[in-house]
């Protein structure tokens, strides 16, 4: 620690905010967020569009300043001790934010210079990150050149540079195929499997949320639930039927008679019944019996796509995100300052 420099906190989550609040006008994009995230766990905020997901980064990530309520990262205040709160943390933004003028090694070392990584330390860094991310055959290849995939890793490879307690990424598989989405969430599960740092992300897929150790799904600024994936699913309740019949209304009475709940299927089980209420296969057992006159049956499992629609609502969105042009200067104007 330098002289005059405060003394970091100890212990703690890696992330808290309470009572966080942000608005726009007549729009909230945050409404009184409690949140707290453990140290030396893969974490996701999950949520639909204008949900609150990039709104909370920003705060986070000290671009925006909230309206009311507290945030901490790695025990620092965003608002009284934004220096300490940057250099606790790497960030991953959803936009591309690397210079595409330089090469590789230079995006990583005018990095290094910013956070005053020692010159005699800077090569080791810059060679292992590079290696660590498969980008070691690159280093003297201008950004420009690189695919959109190698773009991401070495965003991730700049954020871990610095060694930070901390990374946070903000939806960092938008727009890349499948097989690299893969590849970067490889990275980050390896990130954060020694438990030695918080990784912090923002999505909206369900198959990046499910490898998380810790989840919270956030809807119109506000938190709606929060657990692991498996807990999150049990939300949903058991296993349900699904069932084709002869005669919808004939098979529905004979369900509710049993003190069943039914409910007509949507998108691919459009046409079809679900019906809770007991195990499946005594269910179906007994609506057998009862001459119910079903053609197809299938056993179905919940998932946690089912608990963030159940949660968040069927409807789509097309949703104007205010704050999208603000956030972006903010982030080019930090940048240009050397923040």
């Amino acid at each position: 620690m330098q002289p005059g420099e405060p003394e970091k906190p100890r212990g703690g989550a890696a992330i808290r905010t309470t009572g966080l609040s942000l608005s726009y006008g007549a729009l909230r994009a945050l409404d009184s967020l409690d949140l707290e995230v453990p140290r030396g766990v893969l974490f996701a905020l999950l949520g639909p569009n204008g949900a609150g997901k990039s709104t909370t980064i920003g705060i986070l990530t000290t671009l925006l300043a909230q309206s009311a309520g507290e945030a901490r990262v790695a025990g620092w205040d965003v608002v009284r001790q934004p220096r300490e709160v940057r250099r606790s943390m790497g960030v991953v933004f959803q936009d591309v934010s690397l210079d595409d003028r330089l090469t590789t090694r230079e995006n990583l070392e005018l990095h290094a210079a910013m956070h005053g990584i020692p010159g005699s330390d800077r090569a080791r860094r810059i060679r292992e990150r590079l290696e660590a991310v498969g980008l070691a055959s690159t280093a003297n290849q201008r950004v420009r050149t690189l695919s959109g995939g190698m773009k991401r890793r070495l965003e991730i490879a700049r954020a871990l540079l610095h060694e930070p307690e901390i990374v946070i990424l903000d939806e960092p598989t938008v727009g890349l195929d499948p097989q690299t989405r893969r590849s970067v969430w490889d990275q980050l599960a390896s990130i954060a499997a020694s438990r030695e740092r918080t990784v912090f992300v923002s999505t909206h897929y369900m198959d990046e949320a499910e490898r998380c150790d810790d989840i919270a799904i956030v809807d119109h600024g506000k938190l709606v639930a929060r657990g692991s994936p498996a807990e999150l699913v049990a939300h949903t309740g058991g296993e349900r039927l699904v069932v084709r019949c002869e005669d919808d209304a004939r098979t529905s009475a004979a369900a509710r008679g049993l003190g069943w709940r039914v409910t007509p299927g949507d998108g691919q089980k459009k046409g079809a019944l679900i019906i809770e209420g007991q195990r499946p296969e005594a269910m179906l057992a007994q609506l057998a019996q009862a001459g119910a006159g079903i053609r197809e049956a299938e056993i179905v499992r919940p998932t946690l796509e089912d608990v963030f629609v159940e949660l968040t609502g069927r409807g789509l969105r097309d949703v104007h995100d205010e704050e999208a042009g603000r956030h972006a200067a903010m982030r080019t104007n930090l940048r240009a300052r050397g923040r």
